[in-house]
């Protein structure tokens, strides 16, 4: 084919649906900051200006980017940047140390690195001196180190934004897998899943009309997942600089959010918050949840307290955030099967439950979610093998292990490898940890396996219990045992202040088990 038809069915990637969005919306709000408010055209400007003072460095498409800051416009000034310009970005935790900042910066082989130099002047200039790959280290503002971008970004004229010109199975980004098995993974992002996760958005989620649409979470992380679904309805962002309940619950009266993504545990802080009983929060008509497990009694707690507002989407790094959804309508209050389940596959992928021999299993029975579709990440960055096993026989493999219903609803039993053996039993925490939450006096849970010299492995509970609240650990295992039986029932149960958390807000299960498991051989016994 000549070149006159290169672009005859060239599909719209991310970057091309970003520039639609900002031109849907030149003199509408489309960002909500502290004291700082930008419509479309001011956004697209300042992506325009940050975009050319990139390429004037010689960053451009297939460079390699990081970004190491906080919540503030300037993060998704950068994000457009990098995206219309066709990099390959990536983000840094902004709570993660520097020995994590490292190992992402030397695995990704990391080129720029831009940063907020109100928090992290000297992690950027400590990650320049040990990374030997490097070339550019670019400041939100000004700054001893490196090259002020904002400055530079002022001095260029806007131009219209025109997106660079990128394939299918080009990658765009560079994700990192949350750790808690090990060290994190880079997960390959493509510009075909890029588009395709904005289109199941699009099509399959819930969104109201013109959202105003709250984010506490790291705009690093998260906001162009939601951003550029949020524009293309004709809304706009409302950023907090981080997740603090009584924040979250002024910021809904405040500007009349309408949609939401929370992680459970935000939704569990929100609920028991005293503020929550003052605020007016009847604006909110979606409130999107997922990255974790929620427990079904306060799922429906949640609904009492919100109304039938709450969507779930269930996705994983490798196969971005909708694999499954369950949607507003189909969180029924009086149903706790179905607030268990993590809705139905999404049309747009192949979805099946597979046993060890890749057949799928029967209705009701057992068996690990594998996908197949456009959604499907390119791979591991420079790991073959893991990215193989990933892809067995022509699968992504999620680790989640699920029974479907006869209506296409899924149920997660637990993570593989969070499964527990107990004297020669599987034991899935999840199972245990939806009966213990629905006690009244429980805040939250996680089960989890210890080390035992007589079983191996043995069953442990730890709970936080909500303020003011008591309860025997006897009462919680004797309803554990009447529930699932004895095998089921926790050996032991401790009561803690709090539940180790990832910097995302994601239960982190690998530095629980830590506590228990340090000096221990794996299993005490097979």
């Amino acid at each position: 084919m000549t070149d006159e038809y290169a672009d005859l069915h060239r599909p719209a990637y991310t970057a091309d649906l970003l520039v639609a969005a900002l031109e849907r919306n030149l003199d509408k709000p489309a960002l909500y900051l502290g004291d700082v408010v930008l419509t479309g055209a001011q956004m697209r400007d300042q992506i325009s200006r940050f975009a050319q003072a990139l390429a004037s460095l010689g960053v451009g498409k297939g460079s390699s980017t990081a970004m190491l800051s906080k919540n503030r416009p300037e993060v998704l000034i950068s994000m457009g940047a990098t995206m219309i310009s066709g990099c390959r970005a990536s983000a840094l935790n902004p709570m993660g140390s520097f020995e994590d900042h490292t190992y992402i910066v030397d695995d990704a082989e990391i080129e720029t690195l831009i940063f907020d130099p109100r928090f992290f002047e000297e992690r950027a200039a400590q990650l320049k001196a040990a990374s030997p790959t490097i070339e550019n280290v670019l400041s939100l503002g000004p700054s001893e180190v490196g090259i002020d971008i904002l400055a530079l970004a002022a001095t260029f004229e806007p131009q219209p934004l025109r997106t660079a010109d990128v394939g299918p199975e080009d990658p765009s980004s560079m994700v990192y897998t949350g750790g808690t098995t090990g060290k994190p993974k880079g997960v390959v992002g493509s510009y075909r899943s890029g588009a395709a996760l904005n289109q199941i958005q699009m099509a399959e989620w819930q969104w109201p009309d013109e959202p105003r649409f709250l984010i506490c979470t790291p705009l690093s992380h998260a906001g162009a997942a939601f951003f550029i679904p949020t524009l293309l309805r004709g809304g706009a962002l409302v950023v907090l600089p981080a997740f603090e309940p009584a924040a979250v619950l002024e910021a809904i009266e405040k500007y009349k959010i309408s949609a939401t993504m929370l992680v459970p545990t935000m939704i569990y802080l929100l609920m028991d918050h005293p503020d929550l009983a003052r605020r007016d929060v009847s604006s909110l008509e979606t409130l999107f949840y997922g990255a974790s497990a929620m427990s079904p009694a306060r799922l429906k707690e949640g609904i009492d307290k919100f109304g039938q507002i709450f969507f779930q989407f269930y996705g994983q790094t490798e196969c971005g955030m909708t694999i499954a959804v369950l949607r507003k309508e189909e969180h029924v209050a009086d149903n706790p099967e179905r607030l268990a389940t993590c809705g139905r596959p999404v049309p747009w992928l192949d979805v099946k439950l597979l046993d060890d021999d890749l057949h799928e299993v029967p209705q009701g029975e057992l068996g690990e979610i594998c996908v197949r579709g456009p959604l499907v990440m390119k791979g591991y960055w420079n790991k073959p093998e893991e990215t193989a096993e990933a892809f067995r026989g022509g699968w992504l493999h999620t680790g989640d292990v699920a029974r479907q219903d006869r209506d296409g609803f899924m149920t997660i039993v637990d993570r593989k490898k969070d499964m527990i053996v107990t004297g020669g039993f599987n034991v899935f925490p999840r199972e245990i940890e939806d009966v213990i939450s629905a006690h009244p006096a429980v805040a939250s849970v996680a089960v989890v396996g210890v080390p035992d010299q007589k079983w191996g492995e043995a069953v442990k509970a730890c709970v936080v219990l909500r303020s003011g609240q008591t309860v025997e650990p006897d009462e919680l295992v004797d309803k554990v045992r009447a529930a699932k039986g004895s095998v089921h029932a926790p050996k032991s149960v401790d009561f803690v202040d709090e539940l180790p958390l990832t910097p995302l807000g994601k239960l982190d299960k690998k530095t629980l088990r830590a506590r228990y498991w340090q000096g221990a051989q794996g299993r005490l016994v097979g």
